[in-house]
């Protein structure tokens, strides 16, 4: 009869009526891998190609470890795109990738693209001008840029027309970015994670001083900026080499689709965004409102002022019965 009666106790107290599993305060952001726009070992399959992926140029790719984009030599340029278009309205990718060489000097840099072109060897990092979409340039070698820390990691969002500006490391066309010291040649494994919600936010977070502590470079609202990445855009990597040269690998890559099923608008901003330097992962499941510990605090609460009225009652019929006498 225990539980019938704490059963009855809980919906009298309106705490059963709460659905635990679901209890959220705002959408439920969740994801589904994309297997078409992903990377990992051994990356080729049993013919020596790539199901989902073209290469060429100068990348070379060694199945137990990275895709290498160019070598440590001078004057190289390789690249990798995907073969269909990324499709989803919501998405994050994660790219875990590797710069390193020998000696004091290097360069030039590597990029992340999301435009229409694709697997198209050039001059930008690797890969097109005038290309149209979003370009994500991590440059490793300052031209003519003062006061500006490098690494540099800078955002561009090409509109099939605009160049590159090459003499002044992307300066006038730079749409957000940040200094990465640190980011060549780091200790653990270094990282990128670029967040999408369309018509809302594009975000950009880096791994490299700490593992599992994500670094914000930007954060994009639509409002303020262009950041409207085309329907048909493919996915891709590339990098160059000039004089100066350095090893650029692909390590990974982890794609995942976001939707929400909170009924809401997934990626909407709840306040404001963390600080630089605290782990600023921008898809997080909202906190159980009613999560366990509350819930048995509820029920314990509860249980003390039943047993307390309980004791009360009884010590007050115990009195109006001996008042009798």
């Amino acid at each position: 009869m225990l539980l019938p009666r704490l059963s009855s106790l809980l919906c009298f107290a309106g705490l059963a009526s709460v659905p635990l599993a679901n209890a959220y305060d705002g959408d439920d952001v969740k994801s589904i891998p994309l297997r078409t726009h992903s990377l990992a070992p051994p990356y080729l399959d049993s013919d020596f190609q790539s199901r989902w992926f073209d290469f060429g140029g100068d990348t070379i790719i060694r199945a137990d470890q990275y895709i290498r984009l160019t070598s440590d030599r001078p004057s190289q340029q390789g690249w990798i795109f995907s073969r269909v278009p990324l499709t989803a309205t919501n998405w994050e990718i994660e790219v875990e990738f590797k710069i390193h060489g020998a000696g004091n000097l290097h360069g030039d840099g590597f990029a992340m693209w999301l435009t229409k072109q694709r697997a198209t060897q050039g001059p930008v990092f690797g890969s097109t001008d005038n290309f149209e979409g979003l370009g994500i340039f991590f440059d490793t070698y300052k031209n003519n840029r003062p006061g500006t820390t490098f690494p540099y990691v800078m955002a561009m969002m090409g509109d099939g027309q605009t160049s590159y500006d090459q003499a002044h490391d992307g300066r006038a066309n730079e749409l957000a970015g940040c200094s990465a010291r640190g980011l060549r040649g780091a200790s653990i494994p270094t990282k990128a994670r670029l967040t999408y919600f369309q018509d809302k936010t594009l975000t950009l977070e880096l791994q490299y001083k700490k593992e599992d502590t994500w670094i914000q470079c930007f954060e994009l609202n639509a409002e303020d900026k262009n950041i409207a990445i085309p329907s048909v855009a493919y996915l891709g990597f590339s990098a160059e080499t000039g004089e100066l040269s350095d090893n650029f690998d692909i390590v990974s890559v982890k794609s995942q689709n976001l939707y929400s099923v909170g009924g809401g608008s997934p990626g909407a901003k709840s306040g404001p965004s963390r600080a630089r330097g605290q782990d600023t992962a921008r898809v997080k499941r909202r906190q159980k409102k009613g999560s366990w510990g509350w819930f048995l605090f509820k029920v314990v609460l509860f249980l003390a002022a039943v047993v307390g009225a309980y004791v009360g009652w009884t010590a007050y019929r115990s009195k109006q019965r001996y008042s009798r006498f």
